[in-house]
């Protein structure tokens, strides 16, 4: 096989999102569902929270079923094939197995080999930072098309009695072909971490513990007042400096779409950025819950499907979670 040359990659000024895909869990939850082994009730959740119901996947509905079917959507909206795909994005933490990666099962599953395929463990960061890194691949001409998705089965690591975290969680699949465009389509990328609070959002136990018997399976947890505070104070800023490299401002925005972490967060994000009522807030976490790294595109596309917003408009797209991790982008809606 001869090796390409330096020539052989064209690079390109800008890249866009040129469609979006989404698969829900089958199930519908309930906050009554799940209120007693947390001795609750669903009042408390929705003050709480915002959520009235959160869609999980039934025992036959694994990640990488969400994961192929909101691809394949992608796909189709986009119009092209599989084969144009040049690499693929899974961010996860759910994945069941620790290697291989996700993302070269699906690349398989949906047609797009050989592409490079790889996995980013960013929590609920994660698809912000697919986005981030499938615009540099575009634009270096490494690769023309680039399938990102956020893609997450929580329900599989749910402790039902716990009160800090469980009750929020949520399964689904966001999925998006980048690709080039000639007007600006994806902003630069604000993005970082803060492992200071590495232990905020974490799994119960390592799998090291589960294995020599000294815990029991590890399940997700949160501090919430530690995760409030810093997504509040600290991820306005973020969102003020996606804004500012951008070179919009607030008002030119026909949509915020955050990750949807928890009503009175979003709410918060709002005020504090003064966002006109012009600009469409994506509240999904109402009748879908948290999805961790799936829920921005989920969000932005239920915004565009009730016709909310329009193709063409501008959505500031912020993720934050675990890690602690954060990223953030203006992009042009598809």
């Amino acid at each position: 096989m001869s090796q390409p040359t330096l020539n052989q990659f064209q690079t390109v000024k800008y890249s866009r999102i040129y469609a979006l895909g989404a698969s829900r869990g089958e199930l519908v939850v309930t906050n009554d569902d799940i209120a007693g082994p947390i001795d609750s009730s669903d009042e408390w959740i929705r003050q709480r929270t915002g959520i009235i119901t959160r869609r999980r996947a039934s025992k036959n509905q694994s990640l990488m079923d969400m994961a192929v079917e909101a691809s394949n959507e992608a796909i189709k909206g986009a119009g092209i094939t599989p084969q144009e795909i040049g690499a693929v994005i899974f961010s996860t933490i759910t994945h069941p197995y620790q290697t291989p990666s996700a993302a070269t099962l699906l690349a398989d599953l949906i047609g797009a080999n050989p592409a490079p395929a790889f996995d980013i463990s960013a929590a609920c960061a994660g698809y912000c930072y697919g986005i981030a890194q499938a615009d540099a691949l575009v634009r270096s001409g490494v690769a023309k098309y680039v399938l990102v998705v956020g893609g997450e089965k929580l329900s599989d690591f749910i402790d039902p009695t716990d009160r800090s975290i469980s009750f929020l969680l949520a399964d689904g699949a966001g999925a998006a072909i980048v690709g080039p465009s000639e007007t600006p389509g994806i902003s630069p990328t604000v993005w970082g971490s803060d492992g200071s609070h590495w232990s905020s959002v974490s799994m119960t136990s390592s799998l090291l513990e589960f294995r020599d018997g000294e815990s029991t399976w590890p399940t997700l947890r949160q501090d919430g007042l530690t995760v409030f505070k810093w997504a509040v104070w600290e991820m306005v800023k973020v969102a003020k400096q996606a804004l500012e490299v951008a070179g919009v401002k607030a008002e030119d925005l026909a949509a915020l779409v955050t990750h949807q972490a928890n009503i009175r967060i979003i709410d918060e994000l709002v005020k504090q950025l003064a966002l006109p009522e012009s600009v469409a807030v994506a509240r999904d976490i109402i009748n879908t819950g948290n999805t961790s790294a799936a829920s921005v595109p989920l969000a932005m596309h239920q915004l565009l499907k009730d016709g909310t917003v329009k193709s063409g408009g501008l959505a500031l797209e912020i993720g934050f979670g675990a890690g602690l991790a954060f990223a953030a982008q203006v992009v042009v809606l598809p």
